[in-house]
């Protein structure tokens, strides 16, 4: 099969229009004519990431965060990015990125997340108009938990070392807003629609500030809030093409490293 195959099927899934303005999900670097001997998946493109699919056999790589998100002045290697487009080039693979049209599709990334939380009746917390597709999801869990006991099942849930909050609200945690990645602009949002709970991967500072008896905030961290996006892009290809080779990527691309 060809590599453009394994781009449209991504691109069913969670077609390019979805995402943001600001963004630039889709092909970043290759050919799309060549046959795919292989896919590995991933979050982050790194030059690790790129030797790991060089090792597996595998000439193309689908991230969720786009390696080319603003203007590139020169190939050389001063930077990351250069040398991630040397080495893609020099070995023959092709970079995609699905990013936040797979945050924004039915079924996408924010809806893995709130899947692995348990909650139900969900929607988009923002739908984009005029579109099956949205920003962040809302929904309600089974049963009622009090407030620091949803937060410690949060972080054993997604593996988090430090989960930031602001101060618990005395209520009970029943509706759950959620974006993963940075998701700050939507906690105005969520309390509108009556969330008790608001949880994303990062927020801003003063984004805590002011909101204690209103809602529970949760940062997990960027690259934990996403680390399911991986698993959601293997079933996506595997359903389609199950005679392609898929590789998950065995590396843990966080940039971020935590002081115990």
């Amino acid at each position: 099969m060809k590599i453009k195959e394994v781009a449209e099927t991504l691109e069913r899934f969670a077609p390019l229009p979805l995402q943001e303005g600001y963004d630039n999900a889709g092909l970043q670097i290759g050919l799309t004519d060549a046959d795919a001997s292989g896919v590995l998946l991933c979050l982050d493109v790194t030059e690790d990431v790129i030797e790991e699919a060089a090792a597996q056999g595998c000439n193309m790589v689908v991230a969720h965060h786009p390696l080319l998100f603003r203007g590139v002045k020169r190939i050389a290697d001063e930077t990351l990015i250069e040398r991630c487009i040397r080495t893609a080039i020099l070995k023959g693979i092709t970079i995609y990125a699905a990013h936040t049209n797979l945050d924004n599709a039915e079924g996408g990334v924010n809806f893995e997340i709130a899947n692995r939380i348990g909650l139900e009746d969900v929607s988009f917390l923002q739908p984009l108009p005029n579109n099956t597709g949205g920003s962040g999801i809302i929904g309600t869990l089974p049963t009622p938990e009090e407030p620091m006991q949803f937060l410690h099942r949060i972080k054993k849930t997604f593996n988090i070392d430090c989960l930031q909050h602001n101060l618990p609200p005395s209520h009970p945690i029943r509706k759950v807003a959620l974006c993963g990645g940075s998701g700050d602009f939507l906690v105005d949002t969520a309390i509108r629609k009556g969330a008790d709970a608001f949880l994303t991967g990062e927020m801003g500072y003063h984004h805590f500030f002011g909101y204690e008896n209103k809602i529970l905030i949760g940062a997990l961290g960027h690259y934990q809030s996403e680390q399911f996006t991986i698993g959601l892009m293997a079933n996506i290809l595997r359903k389609a093409h199950p005679e392609l080779k898929i590789v998950e990527t065995t590396i843990n691309t966080n940039p971020i490293h935590y002081l115990y």
